[in-house]
């Protein structure tokens, strides 16, 4: 599954809507990444591919876990931050990835 770009994420939480976006890039069959929110910038660890599911690690101030699932140009899942009870993901690729020749 092609995972690379910008996605715009949309987490519904019981305080309202947080809006982020994860940048991905592979470069040399490592997949790296960023995430952007709230005037914070935090790298993504730990990034696993398994099929249509991506998996990662980021410490941020206000720290979430998620579990997301791709189908190429939208993903869906939960985020669980802290006590809270999950909370619903969904997302859209904002920008495909460079191809390199």
């Amino acid at each position: 599954m092609l995972v690379e770009g910008t996605w715009n994420l949309s987490i519904s939480t019981p305080i309202g809507k947080i809006r982020a976006a994860v940048e991905l890039r592979e470069q040399d069959g490592i997949l790296t990444g960023v995430a952007r929110g709230v005037g914070e910038e935090a790298p993504l660890g730990d990034l696993t591919l398994d099929g249509d599911r991506l998996t990662w690690k980021q410490a941020i101030t206000n720290p979430m876990r998620l579990n997301l699932a791709f189908d190429g140009h939208t993903l869906q899942g939960t985020s669980k931050a802290g006590r809270l009870p999950s909370s619903k993901v969904t997302g859209e690729r904002q920008t495909a990835p460079e191809y390199r020749a």
